[in-house]
């Protein structure tokens, strides 16, 4: 369920320890359902928790290796220039977005700010800030293609 053995490590380390903790309250009957519950939705909770969060830093080797990979054989400098031209494409597309987007969107994905940081600038509230971000995303799949930025 979670595709990888140290994150399913994790997530039984966490499962056995509430068990532990919630013995005490358990009723004997239905055990093996009552545990499998408690594995399934820490699990579940763990990958919705990693969906939400951007992708965590990445090692400078590791960059590397993956680059390596993936490239086959094109140069750095080559490199840069498609990242630099991926991102001109990027900007340009959410320029065209209508302003009360645009504005949570290049806040939260490229300039990195936080939920609460974008609240004190802009003077919305938490939940404002979140609802407009979810507005933004299903905006973007409706009016953007994957094909438009091949």
């Amino acid at each position: 369920m979670l595709h990888s053995p140290h994150d399913a490590e994790d997530i039984t380390q966490e499962v056995l320890l509430q068990i532990y903790r919630s013995l005490p309250e358990c009723r004997l009957d239905g055990l093996k359902t009552w545990i499998t519950r408690i594995a399934v939705n820490r699990a579940i909770d763990f990958r919705r928790s990693k969906a939400r969060r951007p992708e965590e830093l990445l090692d400078s080797e590791v960059i590397a290796e993956r680059l390596q990979e993936d490239t086959g054989g094109i140069s750095s400098a080559e490199l840069l220039a498609i990242e630099q031209s991926d991102r001109q494409r990027v900007r340009e597309r959410v320029d065209e977005m209508p302003d009360n987007y645009r504005e949570v969107i290049t806040a939260y994905y490229m300039e990195d700010k936080s939920y609460e940081q974008i609240a004190a600038e802009t003077g919305l509230e938490r939940k404002s800030v979140e609802s407009r971000l979810y507005r933004a995303r299903n905006w973007m799949k409706r009016h953007w293609r994957k094909e438009d930025f091949e």
